[in-house]
C-alpha cells in the first residue's frame, strides 16, 4: 500500500511538472531574484538616507568595508590606528547592503549601555542554538526576570570559597609547567599558554559550576563535554568568518554543520542529564545539603524562585549553564594568556608583581591566595586591566536599536539598525587614551581614573546588561596570574610573536607562546 501511494505521489508530480515549461520556471526563478534584489536596493537607499552626515571610510561598491576588517595583526594595527576619525560613531558596510555603525567614544557607548536594547541578529543568532535564551541573548521581561534570579549566584558569599578551586586548579597547570621544564632539562622551556589557561578555565568552570571533576587539565583523553565545548567555540568563530555560512540553510548543509549539531547535541545531553541528577538528588536530601564545601551555580539556578514562587525551568537551567560556560571560558583564557604576555614582554612590571606577591605569601607555609589577600593586589591587578585593554578579551559587542539614537551632532539613527560597539577600537582611542598601544598599568591609579568616563573602559560591558560574572573572572585572574608569578619568571620567544586575530574573544592565530623557568627563591 505505501509502494503504491508513494509511486502515484511521484507520477503526480511528474505530470505538474511536465505541464509547466521550463521557461516559466526560469521566469519564476529570475523574478524572485530581481525582487529580492529590488528589496535589498530599498534598504540600501533607506540606509544612504537615514546614516548621511555620520563618517564612513571609502568603501568597495561589491565588498564595502570588509577589506578594512581583514582579520590579520597588521590589518588590526591599521584599523586601531584610526580611532580618531571613527570616533565618535561611523559607519561601516559588511558587503554591498549591511550598514552597522560603530560607537567608538565613551559618550556615545554610554548611550546605548545605559539602555537594555537587545542583542544584534548580525552574529549573536549563531549562538542562539547553543546558549538559548540564556542572559547572553533574551531581552525584554524574561531577560529581567532571569537577571534577578541568577543574581545570587554571583554574591560575595557564594564566591569567597570558590577561591579554594582557584588555587587547586592553577596548582595542577603550575605543576604540569614544572614537570614540562624538568623534562626538556634546560633553562627555559616555552610554553603555549592559550591552550594551558584554556583547559584551566574549563577545569574551574566545571568545578564551580556542576562540582565536577573532570581532569581535563590532566587526562591524555578529553572529558565528551570539555571537547564539544572546544568544538562549538572553533567552529563558531569559523562561522563568523566564513561569510555564506551566515546564511542558516547554507550553514546546515555543510560538513562544519554537521559538526555543530553533533557537538550540540553532546553539550546539551551532558547539561540535560546532570540537571536531571542534581534535581533528584536534591529531592531527595530535601533541599541544598552542605556536603560540599560550596554551593555551585547549578544549586543556586534549580532553588531560585521569583516573586511568585515560580522558579526556572529545565530548559532555562540548562540555557544560563551552557551561557556561562561560553562566558567564563576562552574570555578568560584570553585575559589571562595576554596578561601573561604582556609581563612577559614588561620585566619591569613583572618583577613588581612579583615583589606584591611575595610580600603576601613569604611567611605563609602554602602558596594559596585567600580571599582576604584579594584585595592586597593591587599592582598585579592594575596589570590585569591594562592587559584587558590593550587586548580586550570580547572584541566587538552589538545591539539593536528599538528606540532611536541621538547622537552628540545631533543626527538621528531610526530604530531598527545594528550598532556595533567595538570595545577592542574603544580601548584604542587617542581621544581617550594617550599613546594606546604602551602598556602602563598606572593609567588606572586612583588618581588618572577619577576623571575619566566609566565608559572608556568597558572589557565587560557596563550599565544594566554587563557581565554578571565579573567578579568571579577577575578573582580568578588575580590568583593565577600572582600564583604564577610567584613560581615562574615569565619571558617572551623573540622569533615566534603572537600574531592577533578577532574571533569569539581576542586570540593568536600562532598562539601566545612564552618561555617559563622557575624562580629561584632561595
Amino acid at each position: 500500500m505505501l509502494i503504491l501511494l508513494t509511486s502515484t505521489l511521484r507520477d503526480i508530480v511528474y505530470i505538474l511538472y511536465s505541464l509547466i515549461d521550463y521557461h516559466v520556471l526560469l521566469l519564476i526563478v529570475f523574478g524572485n531574484v530581481m525582487y529580492t534584489l529590488y528589496q535589498q536596493l530599498q534598504t540600501r537607499w533607506r540606509a544612504e538616507r537615514d546614516l548621511a552626515g555620520i563618517p564612513s571610510p571609502d568603501r568597495h561598491w561589491l565588498f564595502g568595508n570588509i577589506i578594512l576588517l581583514k582579520n590579520t595583526e597588521a590589518a588590526l594595527a591599521k584599523f586601531y590606528s584610526r580611532s580618531k576619525e571613527l570616533s565618535p560613531a561611523s559607519v561601516l558596510w559588511l558587503g554591498p547592503f549591511a550598514p552597522v555603525v560603530l560607537l567608538n567614544h565613551p559618550q556615545t557607548v554610554k548611550v546605548i549601555l545605559c539602555a537594555t536594547d537587545p542583542k544584534d541578529d548580525l552574529f549573536y543568532h549563531m549562538l542562539k542554538p547553543w546558549l538559548g535564551d540564556g542572559l547572553l541573548m533574551s531581552k525584554g521581561q524574561k531577560w529581567f526576570r532571569n537577571r534577578l534570579l541568577v543574581t545570587p549566584g554571583f554574591h560575595f558569599g557564594i564566591l569567597r570559597p570558590y577561591v579554594q578551586i582557584y588555587n587547586e586548579c592553577v596548582k595542577t597547570m603550575l605543576d604540569k609547567w614544572s614537570d614540562l621544564w624538568k623534562s626538556v632539562g634546560s633553562r627555559t622551556c616555552s610554553i603555549e599558554v592559550f591552550e594551558h589557561a584554556g583547559l584551566l578555565t574549563l577545569d574551574i568552570l566545571l568545578k564551580c559550576i556542576f562540582s565536577q571533576d573532570s581532569n581535563c587539565q590532566t587526562t591524555s583523553s578529553q572529558h565528551p563535554y570539555v571537547s564539544s565545548v572546544h568544538a562549538l567555540t572553533y567552529l563558531i568563530a569559523e562561522r563568523i568568518r566564513c561569510i555564506p555560512y551566515h546564511n542558516d540553510m547554507i550553514y546546515n548543509l555543510s560538513i562544519s554543520g554537521y559538526k555543530f549539531r553533533k557537538a550540540l547535541r553532546s553539550v546539551h545531553g551532558y547539561s540535560a542529564r546532570v540537571i536531571q541528577e542534581r534535581k533528584q538528588a536534591l529531592r531527595q536530601d530535601g533541599g541544598v545539603t552542605l556536603k560540599r564545601k560550596y554551593i555551585d551555580f547549578l544549586d543556586i539556578l534549580l532553588t531560585a524562585k521569583d516573586e511568585d514562587d515560580n522558579g526556572l525551568s529545565d530548559k532555562e537551567i540548562q540555557d544560563e549553564v551552557d551561557t556561562f560556560m561560553f562566558e567564563g571560558h576562552d574570555t578568560t583564557a584570553s585575559g589571562l594568556s595576554w596578561c601573561m604576555y604582556y609581563l612577559a614582554t614588561h620585566p619591569e612590571h613583572q618583577r613588581k608583581c612579583q615583589e606584591e606577591v611575595d610580600n603576601l605569601l613569604n611567611e605563609r607555609a602554602m602558596d594559596e591566595i585567600e580571599w582576604d589577600d584579594l584585595s592586597h593586589l593591587p599592582y598585579t591587578t592594575l596589570c590585569i586591566k591594562e592587559s584587558m585593554r590593550i587586548r580586550s578579551p570580547v572584541p566587538v559587542i552589538g545591539r539593536e536599536l528599538t528606540t532611536p539614537l541621538t547622537l552628540p551632532n545631533g543626527r538621528v539613527i531610526p530604530a531598527g539598525y545594528n550598532v556595533i560597539i567595538p570595545i577592542c577600537l574603544l580601548h584604542h582611542n587617542e581621544l581617550i587614551w594617550e599613546n594606546p598601544t604602551r602598556f602602563d598599568p598606572t593609567r588606572f591609579l586612583p588618581e588618572n581614573v577619577k576623571d575619566r568616563s566609566p565608559f572608556a573602559f568597558t572589557p565587560f560591558s557596563a550599565g544594566p546588561r554587563n557581565c554578571i560574572g565579573q567578579h568571579f573572572a577577575m578573582n580568578e585572574m588575580k590568583i593565577v596570574i600572582a600564583r604564577t608569578l610567584r613560581r615562574f619568571d615569565l619571558s617572551p620567544v623573540p622569533d615566534n610573536p603572537p600574531q592577533r586575530v578577532h574571533t569569539l574573544v581576542t586570540r593568536s592565530s600562532n598562539g601566545i607562546h612564552l618561555h617559563v623557568q622557575p624562580r629561584n627563591m632561595g
